[in-house]
Order: C-alpha cells, then sequence, then structure tokens
C-alpha cells in the first residue's frame, strides 16, 4: 500500500467515525476536572472532538481528504499526540483496564521520540545487538532528552534480562 492510499484510508476511516461531523456533546464534569469517563466521555472523537488535536494543532474537523489529497495535510497533521493517547488511558482506567491505559502512557511517551530515533533503539533491544552499556545509555537519554521515564524503565529491566540470558553483545 503506498503512502498516498494508507493516508486516504486513514482520512476515511476518521471521517466515517465521526459519522458526517455530527455536534459534539458538552463537556462532561470528568472533563472540566481532567478525568474523563467512558459512560460520558467514550469515543472521544463523537463526543468531544474538542479535545482530540493534532501535533501541528489541528482539529480533526481540519482533516478533509480534499486538503490531504491537495498536499495541504502532512503526515504530522494526522499523528496522535501524547494528550489524546492520555485521555485514551483515562477512559480505559473508567472501565478497569489499568494494563491498557499504562500501555497507552508509555505510547504517549514515544510521541516525543522521533521515529528514526525509535527504529534505532528497537534494533539496538534486539537480542546480541548492544551491550549493558548501551542499553543504559539508551534509558538515561529516554529519560533525560525525551522525558520517557516508564521507556527508560522497560529498557532498564530489558538490560537485565538479557545480561540474565546471556544475550548482550560481547565485544
Amino acid at each position: 500500500m503506498s503512502q498516498q492510499d494508507l493516508i486516504n484510508s486513514i482520512v476515511r476511516e476518521v471521517l466515517a467515525e465521526l459519522g458526517n461531523g455530527g455536534s459534539a456533546a458538552a463537556p462532561s464534569k470528568a472533563v472540566a476536572s481532567g478525568k474523563l469517563d467512558h459512560t460520558k466521555d467514550y469515543p472521544l472523537a463523537k463526543l468531544h472532538p474538542e479535545l482530540v488535536k493534532t501535533p501541528s494543532g489541528k482539529s480533526l474537523e481540519d482533516i478533509t481528504l480534499e486538503d490531504v489529497l491537495n498536499g495541504k495535510i502532512g503526515p504530522n497533521d494526522i499523528r496522535i499526540t501524547a494528550q489524546t493517547l492520555e485521555y485514551q488511558a483515562q477512559i480505559g482506567e473508567s472501565v478497569g483496564r489499568p494494563q491498557f491505559a499504562a500501555n497507552l502512557r508509555r505510547a504517549a511517551e514515544m510521541t516525543r521520540v522521533p521515529d528514526e530515533r525509535i527504529l534505532e533503539m528497537y534494533n539496538a533491544l534486539r537480542p546480541n545487538r548492544s551491550t549493558k552499556a548501551e542499553l543504559l545509555a539508551i534509558a538515561d537519554e529516554l529519560e533525560s532528552k525525551f522525558d520517557a521515564q516508564i521507556c527508560a524503565g522497560f529498557v532498564r529491566e530489558a538490560a537485565d534480562v538479557y545480561e540474565r540470558r546471556d544475550v548482550l553483545r560481547k565485544d
């Protein structure tokens, strides 16, 4: 599938979920207080589209198939933000899915890391690709440069597990 086909597919899916741009409900008390609840706030795109913004600041209404086809909407205009993932995590917690919420928060951290660096880290995390010191340096980078505490903890844990399983690169 080409990038253009992928973008067209994503835009069609978003527009279908919006149901032809229905009106937004008034924000619930949970939204005002900072915690979302599945009974009043889900699905977010339908009930609170004003909360969903792209990294470039576009709203869901700003993303149209016409603008995608004309090149006015680019890849950064359709990426999810850390804030939207946090909203979804709150909804996950409200239905008793703390693991799902934790995964969304970890994903939110990753939105701050450039794609190219994520791929480099992914390759470094493959068995026998890195030393323990290199993995710990990645964890430090995640914490200090990208404020990704959860992800840094996973990389540190991986370094310890790789050491126990003898799958660290040997120089």
